[in-house]
Parts: C-alpha cells; structure tokens; sequence
C-alpha cells in the first residue's frame, strides 16, 4: 500500500537521525502508566510496537521483563535488536499478524496515529487478541480534531479523546486511564493524549 510504503520509507531514510533525535525522551511516565495496571506475576511478555530504535525495549529488558519489539521501518527493527539483544519482528502496522494472547501489555507509544482510520479497527482487533485476558495497552498520540492526511511525508490521524474513546470501546476495550503530556503545562501545550485499556 502507497500510503504505508511512504510513511515508512521516510523514516527508513532518516532512521538514524530519529534515533539521535529520541534517544533522550523520556517516556517513564508513559512506561508506569503501563506498567502499574498489569496484574499477572511478573517477569511480564510486553509487546514494544513501533519500537524505533529500540530505546523502551532496553528500559523492558532492564526492568527484567521479557520484551519483544516491533516496527515496519527494517532500519529500525535492526537497530532494535542491536540496541536490545530483544526479538524484534518487522511487520506493517496496516497488516498486523500476531500471536494470540501472547502478551500481557502492548506500549504503544507515538505509532498508531500513523494507521488510517478506516484501517485502525482492524489493527486494535489484532492487538486486543495478542493480549492475554485482563492484558493491558497502552497508547499515546498526537491528539487533534479528528482530522487525518499527510504532514511531508507521513501520515497521521488525530483524535479527540471522545473518538479515541469510542473507538477503543468498539474494539473491546476498558479504558483505566488517561491523561496529557508533557504534565504540568496547560492544555494548550499538551499536544500528547496518553490512555490505557484492559482488555476486556
């Protein structure tokens, strides 16, 4: 498909320079949003999709929980194992092939806002199935308007939180939390929506 072909060869091109340009964020509050909701024993099967690089999947690893990444970029999913020593699975997001009830949290952090909307409900159908019963997802996204198209050379879809909402539910999910980022800046400087879901 042109639409994801495009996408991913743009981050194919400048796959290194992303990784320097991320390789500093911190997401910790992203990772104990997920984290602290999983309620099996630990060490935990935690799915990494649109691992980049590979920076979070090294923070799972360190945390002693056995991670698994996932990307559609094959400069990234090379650059992930490097960087991890994880299992590292090159998949597109708009043809997701997983495991069933394989994990007990799918980070989904700044990736699924690149999958069209006429083509998410089938995305989040494959990641709730992936998840084990009571697993957890987290996801975090530009948030916008509902409107969707091409910024360059990417494509990207932004929701209110009252779409997102709705469109989880749909899939069968239960929405534990949700909250905006970077914290401690007004709304307006909040560009980020952050939710997390059980599967139900």
């Amino acid at each position: 498909m042109q639409l994801a072909s495009r996408t991913l060869g743009h981050y194919q091109t400048n796959a290194e320079r992303f990784r320097e340009g991320t390789q500093d964020h911190d997401v910790s509050q992203n990772i104990d949003a997920l984290l602290r909701h999983i309620q099996a024993p630990a060490p935990w099967q935690i799915l990494d999709l649109g691992c980049g690089p590979g920076r979070d999947l090294r923070t799972f690893r360190a945390l002693g929980h056995n991670a698994v990444g996932l990307d559609g970029a094959e400069a990234f999913v090379q650059m992930a194992r490097e960087a991890s020593g994880c299992e590292v699975w090159h998949q597109d997001f708009l043809a997701l092939d997983l495991p069933a009830a394989r994990f007990d949290g799918v980070f989904a952090n700044a990736c699924l806002f690149h999958i069209p909307s006429h083509l998410l409900p089938g995305a989040l159908a494959q990641l709730h199935q992936t998840l084990k019963p009571g697993g957890v997802l987290f996801s975090s996204n530009p948030r916008g308007e509902d409107q969707e198209g091409w910024s360059g050379e990417r494509y990207g879809a932004y929701y209110r939180l009252e779409t997102w909402r709705a469109l989880l539910q749909a899939a069968g999910f239960v929405e534990l939390e949700h909250y905006y980022r970077p914290s401690g800046l007004p709304r307006e400087q909040q560009p980020w929506l952050a939710s997390v879901w059980r599967r139900g």
